[in-house]
């Protein structure tokens, strides 16, 4: 009983959520902390490439958590550290892409791909509406109907 009551712990601990942050890089004010911590989930691991550096092990993201907890302990705002790494290690480093003229394709791509679907379905439907479905009826089929409606 014992040991069930410990695997059902064991399985439910190992699905929280297990962040990378290590207690030497904790920032002492909580304040600053959470905002380390808003800034380090918009940032991508260049390692891991779809985690966060809030999440990834990775020596780099480690790198990178301590230098934002150093750039906001320094006064930076949010929007500064973001601006700073971004010049750094380019625009790939964001998990969100900012919107700008530059990325308005990558915005807009989802959009436009699903109006050319709709688009595409609209004129396919037509084509397949006015379409007949079965063969001309024989001169004993037409005559066997005029008979039939004619009753």
């Amino acid at each position: 009983m014992m040991r069930r009551l410990l695997l059902v712990i064991a399985i439910v601990l190992s699905a929280a959520p297990a962040f990378a942050v290590n207690p030497d890089e904790v920032l002492a004010d909580p304040t600053l902390e959470a905002r380390a911590r808003a800034i380090s989930a918009e940032l991508r691991c260049m390692v891991c490439q779809n985690q966060s550096i809030d999440d990834s092990n990775a020596e780099l993201a480690k790198d990178l958590r301590l230098l934002v907890r150093e750039r906001l302990t320094d006064g930076d705002t949010n929007k500064q550290v973001m601006n700073y790494i971004v010049s750094r290690y380019g625009e790939f480093v964001l998990l969100k892409p900012r919107f700008e003229t530059k990325t308005i394709l990558l915005w807009g791509a989802p959009l436009l791909l699903a109006v050319a679907g709709g688009l595409s379905l609209i004129v396919f439907a037509r084509k397949w509406v006015g379409r007949p479905t079965g063969s001309k009826l024989t001169a004993e089929e037409q005559a066997r109907l005029r008979e039939l409606l004619d009753e």
